[in-house]
C-alpha cells in the first residue's frame, strides 16, 4: 500500500505546480508498478500499447478509457479481499462499471474525501440534510455510484433527515420541522444536481415555502445535462437554492468518477473545479490524446493516487473541458483548475444527476 503520509500532513489544495508533480510522479510510479504486477488485463494494455516507462511527468503514465471498466473485471486485488464491488450509474439498457474495493483502498478514499471537504466545510460534523430517500440505503442500490454518494458524505453529517419519502416527494413538514431544530447552525446539504432541483428548489417553490437556513451550504454533483436541456445554469442554480433557503447558501458542484472515489473535484468560490494534491487533470486532444494548452477545449483525463485494488489512477474519461489555469485562481487554491464543457458526442449518459432524471422520463 502507498506511504501517503505528505498528503495527510498538508492541507488539499496547497501544493504548488513543482512540488506537486514530483510527489505524484513518485506515488504513480509506485502504483502502476503494483497494477502491472498484479492485474493480467492492466499488464496486457500496456504491453498492446507499447509504452515506454519514462515518467518525467504526470502525463506520461498510461491511461485507460473509463468505458473498460464496462467490459472487463479489472482488480491488482485478491478476489477473496474485495469488500466490496461498485457500480456506476446508468439508465436501462446501459452496461456499468464494476469497481472492485477492499478495506485498504476504502480507507484510503474515505480519508481523501474529508480531507478535500475540510477546505470547504470544516473539520466538524454538521447536521446533515439529504435530497434523497433513506431507500437508496436499502439493498444493492447501497453500492451504487449514487448510493456511494450519499454514504461517502453521510460521514461528514450529523442527524442527518432524508427530505426524500420512497416515493421521492420532499417531506415538507419534516424539513421545515428540522430547519427550525438547526436555526442557530451551519446545516450542511448534499444531493445531486438535478434531484436537487426538481424535489428540493422547485418542490419548496411550488409551495411559495421558504425555509429559515441562510447559514448552509450545499455540496451538489452528478451532471448538468438534463438542466442544461432545461436552460438552467449554474448561475441560476446557485440563486434558486439561495431563494428557497431563506439567504446566501455556499453553494459548491463537484466532479468526480466511481472509478476513482474519493478524489473528487470541488468547485471554489468562483465557479472553477479544482484538482486536490490527490488528482490531477490533464485535457487530451480527441484524436492525437496529446496534452492540450490552457483554454483548450479535449478529453478529460482524471489522475488519482488512490485506486489500489483495481487499476483506475489514470483514466481517459468521455467528458470534454479545458484548463483555466494552475496555481492561479483568485480563491487562493493551488493546483489546476478547469471546467467541464459537456460530454462527447455518442457517449452514454453517466453522471448520477443525469441516469436519475433519464429515468424519471
Amino acid at each position: 500500500m502507498l506511504d501517503l503520509t505528505a498528503f495527510w500532513s498538508s492541507p488539499a489544495f496547497s501544493w504548488p505546480a513543482a512540488r506537486k508533480t514530483s510527489v505524484l510522479v513518485s506515488a504513480l510510479a509506485e502504483l502502476d508498478r503494483h497494477h502491472e504486477e498484479n492485474c493480467a488485463e492492466y499488464r496486457k494494455m500496456k504491453r498492446v500499447l507499447n509504452h515506454v516507462p519514462e515518467f518525467r511527468a504526470v502525463e506520461d503514465f498510461p491511461f485507460l478509457p473509463v468505458r473498460l471498466f464496462k467490459m472487463y473485471d479489472l482488480r491488482s486485488a485478491a478476489e477473496q479481499r474485495s469488500s466490496k464491488t461498485m457500480t456506476s450509474s446508468g439508465t436501462t439498457g446501459q452496461a456499468v462499471s464494476r469497481i472492485f474495493i477492499d478495506k485498504g483502498t476504502a480507507i484510503l478514499q474515505t480519508r481523501a474525501l474529508a480531507h478535500i471537504l475540510k477546505d470547504f466545510i470544516g473539520g466538524k460534523r454538521l447536521p446533515m440534510i439529504i435530497v434523497d430517500s433513506r431507500t437508496i440505503l436499502a439493498g444493492p442500490g447501497r453500492f451504487s455510484a449514487r448510493g456511494a454518494g450519499v454514504v461517502g458524505m453521510s460521514a461528514f453529517g450529523r442527524d442527518h433527515f432524508f427530505a426524500l419519502n420512497e416515493n421521492m416527494e420532499l417531506d415538507y413538514d419534516g424539513l421545515s420541522a428540522y430547519a427550525a431544530k438547526h436555526s442557530d447552525e451551519c446545516i450542511f446539504i448534499f444531493g445531486f444536481t438535478f434531484m436537487v432541483w426538481r424535489h428540493f428548489v422547485q418542490a419548496l417553490g411550488s409551495r411559495g415555502i421558504r425555509l429559515d437556513i441562510p447559514n448552509a451550504v450545499l455540496i451538489h454533483g452528478g451532471g448538468w445535462k438534463k438542466l442544461q436541456e432545461e436552460r438552467v445554469d449554474n448561475d441560476t442554480f446557485k440563486r434558486s437554492v439561495s431563494e428557497v433557503c431563506g439567504g446566501h447558501v455556499r453553494v459548491h458542484n463537484f466532479y468526480g468518477l466511481i472509478e476513482q472515489t474519493g478524489s473528487i473535484y470541488m468547485e471554489c468560490e468562483h465557479g472553477n473545479l479544482h484538482a486536490s494534491n490527490f488528482s490531477q487533470v490533464i485535457i487530451r486532444h480527441p484524436i492525437s490524446h496529446q496534452p492540450v494548452s490552457y483554454r483548450e477545449r479535449g478529453v478529460v483525463e482524471t489522475v488519482s493516487v488512490l485506486p489500489w485494488s483495481y487499476p483506475g489512477h489514470a483514466l481517459l474519461t468521455e467528458d470534454l473541458g479545458e484548463l483555466r489555469g494552475e496555481d492561479d485562481c483568485p480563491c487562493g487554491r493551488c493546483g489546476r483548475h478547469f471546467s467541464i464543457i459537456g460530454r462527447l458526442r455518442k457517449a452514454e449518459l453517466r453522471g448520477c444527476s443525469d441516469t436519475y432524471a433519464m429515468g424519471r422520463r
